[in-house]
């Protein structure tokens, strides 16, 4: 079994009775390939990985700090513990061999049960070191897995209820679809353009994607009746469905309190509280005004407008994808934030392309964010 094989050793040196009797001691214990000069230990390093090297220092051709040298130098050899056995027994002989990568230093002549305890002790740290790192992968890899499951099982989740919503408002048809693509090649553009560019770099976009899919979720406590009016909603219905942005707020918080997911639930807060804030302080639910609405909410607002304006709806006509976009201009410095609005004009032509792609799909379709 490969538990049980015998751990290989390149001893180098070129006297042979020092290979003789180093082999002798070491064969009863290990597989000892015997090589008398650093040149031959290279060619056999081509062949064979060893798992220590016996190396003498003075020899002729390439010394043995020449060939620790090339050794610790090269990745495919760097991690091949080196143990210098050698007649030079100056201090400064030992210092420069451990400096070179050493991990010891045995003089001759030497005691062979000392020499035969120091290399299983060496080779015992190696075995401990590989076993700890193959731990350390098998505990990342278990973690790694961990981590996708809950985010694929947070995700399942968090389409469902985005469909939910979406269900229950048949008008919108694809809505959410539609507004995580807007909202996608928004920031893209904004990120281009420079504009809000540090707090856009520092999002997610992975947690940007799935939050924004939740900016409706108060509609869950909307009633079916005013849902589904055919008709102009009235003054009082209209009031009712308004507080769809502050009810999503409510439900995310209650979420909050529960999870660890905290990023992910601000991002959908802001989306689900903001989206319908306004520019000059005119919006719902709490009428905040210019950069005081979160950047979720301005960006978001247009994306959500811009959808509303160019699908048909119970109570209006679809508009064409140039009026659409033209209101969204005029409402530069009123409705919408003028910086964002500046990167829409730029892009217009894509929102109007994605709105296309999804005109005539069967059904809804929720994008996972990767």
């Amino acid at each position: 079994m490969l538990e049980n094989r015998k751990q290989k050793i390149m001893l180098v040196d070129d006297n042979k009775a020092n290979l003789a009797i180093g082999k002798a001691i070491l064969s009863e214990h290990y597989d000892v390939y015997a090589l008398p000069s650093a040149e031959k230990l290279f060619e056999f390093l081509e062949r064979v990985t060893p798992d220590l090297i016996l190396l003498d220092i003075e020899m002729p051709g390439m010394s043995g700090y020449e060939a620790i040298n090339i050794l610790k130098n090269e990745s495919r050899y760097s991690d091949i513990p080196v143990i210098f056995v050698t007649a030079k027994s100056s201090e400064s002989a030992e210092y420069d061999g451990l400096t070179l990568g050493a991990i010891d230093y045995v003089t001759k002549p030497f005691a062979p049960a000392l020499l035969l305890k120091r290399i299983e002790n060496h080779l015992l740290i190696r075995r401990q070191k590989a076993d700890l790192q193959g731990f350390n992968e098998n505990l990342l890899k278990m973690v790694t897995d961990k981590t996708r499951q809950v985010y694929d099982l947070h995700n399942a989740v968090i389409s469902n209820m985005a469909e939910l919503v979406e269900f229950r408002d048949n008008s919108t048809g694809q809505h959410i679809s539609r507004t995580q693509e807007y909202l996608r090649v928004l920031i893209e553009q904004l990120i281009r353009d420079g504009v809000y560019a540090d707090e856009l770099l520092s999002w997610d976009m992975n947690v940007i994607q799935l939050s924004s899919q939740l900016h409706d979720v108060g509609k869950i406590g909307i009633s079916d009746t005013i849902l589904n009016k055919p008709d102009k909603l009235t003054v009082e219905e209209f009031e009712a469905m308004k507080t769809h942005a502050q009810k999503g707020v409510d439900a995310l918080e209650k979420m909050e309190r529960s999870a660890y997911i905290r990023d992910f639930l601000n991002h959908a807060k802001y989306f689900a509280g903001a989206h319908h804030e306004k520019w000059d302080g005119s919006g719902y639910p709490n009428g905040l005004s210019g950069t005081d609405i979160p950047l979720e909410g301005r960006i978001m607002a247009i994306a959500d407008v811009y959808d509303a304006l160019i699908t048909e709806r119970p109570y209006k006509k679809a508009f064409s994808a140039e009026k659409s976009a033209q209101i969204i201009t005029d409402g530069a410095g009123t409705h919408f934030d003028p910086a964002i609005v500046a990167s829409f004009e730029i892009i217009k032509d894509v929102f109007a392309s994605i709105s296309r792609k999804y005109a005539d799909a069967d059904k809804p379709h929720i994008f996972l964010a990767s």
